[in-house]
């Protein structure tokens, strides 16, 4: 039988459960995401390093871990689920996610009341908890706790070229960013020049990019400062599109402010609203803070979430560059938004053409 494991949370509240990944204790920051499929895309999903993620969907594993996945790493601290799945029923399984996860050191907990954990976050705010083998007892470790660096544990080290040599070329700056960014640019014809996060702007320019792509990424957009300068030197030179962590980025560029939020959003049924259209799309998210649109003196807000009303959507005309909060090239689906990839594409095109 396997090993008795504890959730404790900064609360005091102590949840008791089985461990089926890595024996160790852990510490992080609790969130939970509403995701029904893709579960190895979020274990794989940089923007969850240094967090403990906690499924509200009830059995996850049951299409086991496939071969494309295997060798992804694990970005989070901990998994927590009602169900861990032992059998998965998949042509294309080549393990559980049982063995993944002891594979990647990754410690997971099965069996607990998942419906309450959420509760519990929903109410009181995103908060720390420790996973161990035994209820935690060093509150001040515990509650002292930070996600720090993230994005500079997460980029890439080196420079990546894919696609043919030609037009358009994109920069595309890894803050973590999620492969999916790529293959979407690739379909469109481009050839994309992945870079890490700190590649300074002035060997951007110097390649003749014709755009700019800010990709996803983990922890408080307002610690990046290095970045955000370098952000700063790109804007109005070409087109830039931003995703996630890179819409934050860009709106703090452009003198915003960014906050965290009481639990953020995490899933693939986020539903954002554009305002010049009207139209509503379905969205997949994952961050924890938000820009203050009303801050951003130069953008212009362009979604917001149907739900709670928070921005998810810059438009920035005198510097031909817009950003979206959630995730177009979400890999797990929806694929409502897929259309804003075209729209960077002609943009590109249209700078190109002096128009």
């Amino acid at each position: 039988m396997d090993r008795k494991a504890y959730i404790t949370l900064e609360n005091g509240r102590v949840f008791e459960g089985r461990s089926f990944g890595a024996e160790r204790e852990t510490v992080g920051e609790l969130v939970f995401t509403t995701g029904m499929t893709a579960y190895l895309e979020t274990l794989t999903d940089p923007s969850y390093y240094g967090q403990i993620v906690l499924q509200t969907f009830p059995l996850i594993g049951n299409y086991g871990v496939t071969p494309d996945a295997e060798s992804g790493k694990c970005h989070v601290s901990a998994y927590i689920v009602r169900e861990c799945c032992e059998a998965p029923s998949n042509f294309r399984s080549a393990g559980t996610i049982r063995e993944y996860l002891k594979a990647q050191g990754v410690p997971a907990v099965y069996g607990v009341d998942t419906r309450e954990l959420t509760r519990i976050v929903r109410e009181t705010g995103v908060m720390n908890a420790a996973v161990g083998f035994a209820p935690f007892t060093d509150f001040e470790r515990l509650k002292s706790y930070r996600v720090k660096d993230a994005v500079q544990a997460v980029t890439s080290d080196e420079v990546t070229v894919a696609g043919e040599k030609g037009s358009p070329t994109v920069v595309l700056y890894d803050f973590g960013a999620k492969g999916n960014i790529e293959r979407e640019l690739l379909r469109r014809g481009c050839r994309v020049v992945s870079v890490p996060a700190y590649f300074p702007a002035e060997e951007v320019l110097s390649i003749k990019a014709d755009g700019v792509m800010l990709s996803n990424g983990p922890g408080d957009p307002a610690e990046n400062t290095e970045i955000i300068r370098n952000i700063q030197k790109l804007v109005g030179r070409l087109p830039i599109f931003g995703i996630c962590l890179g819409h934050q980025l860009l709106a703090l560029a452009m003198g915003g402010q960014t906050r965290k939020m009481k639990y953020g959003h995490r899933g693939a049924n986020q539903p954002v609203k554009e305002l010049k259209s009207g139209r509503v799309f379905i969205s997949s998210q994952n961050h924890g803070y938000e820009v203050v649109a009303d801050t951003v003196k130069c953008g212009a807000l362009s979604f917001v979430n149907a739900n709670d009303g928070t921005c998810e959507g810059m438009n920035y005309p005198e510097a031909n560059a817009f950003t979206v909060q959630f995730h177009p090239e979400a890999c797990g689906g929806p694929h409502d938004a897929n259309f804003l990839f075209d729209e960077f594409v002609l943009r590109m095109k249209n700078a190109q053409r002096g128009a």
